[in-house]
């Protein structure tokens, strides 16, 4: 066991990621080894940072916390500290069930965190980040918190109103990270569509991308998570006008009746969502369009999936994916709604979306094959390189997989002539 060696285990999105990722460049300033998401038990100590979202992902974290419960119980790791959105939300619960571990922490306790290892904060490493993934990419989270009050989501109650940081600090961030390699710069908050207004009593985010183009040093620029209800109308000539933006558009619609979306206590009635979509598709040719979507939140009736689902088939999203709805405590669904629709019928209805979708995506991959794509290669997986399009995003998307013998390096773009395509995936060489 080295005393000196940490393991942080990330759990949940991105922002988590990022979050790790900060704490791990303050601890190994203080002269720690870091390791990230290992599966050997030889550091000293473990962090986990939990998610607590819905359901699978705290059933994920509290059962990762217990395997980690019974490597310190054999010995095997010295302390576990546990921080995070779960431990935020749960903090009392899960001090009196999971008294084992060594002490918890939330998601804003980094000094906390620090102080318990014997360190100090330093400020002005509070602009650099330890990059824990291929490098080649990295997410800059521009705002913490939401200040939308969705029925089913747990978001405010554990991370607060949103809070925008400034340019300055996202600046300095951006100019890190393209410093350590990273060409692909992905933008991550709880609803970026809001970024600014705390802050600048404006929405920002078009002002904000095109001071990061200013700096010319990356490749692609993503967006992810673009609230529907009031827009950004500047961010679509910026979109549009600037080939370093990735022309994917990852807007969160959640239902498409005007009851579910009223009921889920969203800001976007139908007509002004398919304007606003349709606008998009006008506007900005050739860009994709992701959405996610909650299938049997209380009160849909099957009526009300129908039109969900012919919605879906008529639109035809690039790109889609769909959870079943979680009974969140403490969320305005869970106080005012009985989660009424069985889980097999949630999860019926998900299938059925998902397979209209695989349809829709098998088509729209077909009309790829012959053409040459810009491609980023992520990795290296067994006879393949992996990569993706500006149209994908790292671990949502599916990818281009182009056989290993063409000798590509990961963290490079290529021009890649598409010669297969499956539902989810496509396939390509060297052009």
């Amino acid at each position: 066991m080295n005393n000196k060696k940490i393991n942080v285990i990330t759990l949940g999105c991105s922002k988590n990621l990022v979050d790790s990722e900060k704490l791990m460049r303050q601890v190994e300033a203080g002269g720690f080894e870091l390791v990230h998401n290992s599966g050997n038990n030889d550091a000293a100590t473990v962090i986990i940072n939990t998610c607590g979202f819905i359901n699978d992902a705290k059933q994920e974290s509290i059962d990762t916390i217990l395997g980690y419960v019974k490597a310190r119980e054999r010995g095997e790791i010295r302390d576990l500290f546990v921080m995070g959105c779960l431990s935020e939300r749960y903090m009392d619960e899960l001090s009196n069930e999971i008294p084992e571990v060594s002490r918890y922490f939330g998601v804003n306790n980094m000094n906390d965190i620090l102080a318990e290892l014997g360190l100090r904060r330093r400020d002005d490493l509070l602009a650099d980040r330890t990059i824990t993934g291929p490098g080649h990419y990295a997410y800059l989270k521009v705002s913490e918190g939401c200040d939308r009050t969705c029925a089913f989501c747990a978001i405010p109650l554990i991370r607060g109103k949103c809070i925008s940081r400034t340019f300055e600090d996202i600046i300095a961030e951006a100019v890190m990270l393209a410093g350590k390699g990273v060409k692909e710069l992905i933008l991550v908050a709880q609803d970026l569509s809001y970024y600014g207004l705390d802050k600048y009593r404006r929405q920002a985010l078009p002002e904000l991308v095109l001071k990061l183009l200013g700096l010319k040093k990356f490749d692609w620029i993503r967006l992810h998570y673009l609230y529907p209800a009031n827009f950004p109308a500047d961010l679509i000539p910026v979109i549009r006008d600037n080939p370093e933006v990735c022309k994917y558009i990852d807007i969160p619609l959640q239902h498409i009746t005007d009851r579910m979306l009223g009921m889920m206590k969203r800001s976007h009635n139908r007509h002004d969502t398919e304007q606003l979509l349709n606008t998009l598709r006008k506007e900005i040719p050739g860009a994709v369009i992701r959405t996610t979507l909650i299938a049997g939140h209380p009160g849909e009736t099957e009526e009300e999936f129908r039109m969900l689902r012919d919605f879906v088939s008529s639109f035809r999203f690039d790109r889609l994916g769909v959870f079943a709805y979680s009974h969140e405590e403490d969320t305005y669904s869970f106080r005012n709604y009985e989660d009424e629709i069985a889980e097999d019928v949630k999860q019926q209805r998900v299938s059925e979306l998902m397979e209209i979708q695989q349809g829709i995506s098998a088509e729209i991959n077909s009309s790829y094959v012959g053409r040459i794509l810009k491609v980023l290669i992520d990795r290296q997986d067994g006879d393949y390189f992996i990569g993706r399009t500006e149209y994908d995003s790292p671990e949502v998307d599916q990818e281009v997989l182009i056989p290993a013998s063409a000798g590509l390096t990961p963290g490079r773009f290529y021009d890649i002539r598409i010669t297969q395509a499956e539902e989810f995936d496509l396939y390509g060489v060297p052009a």
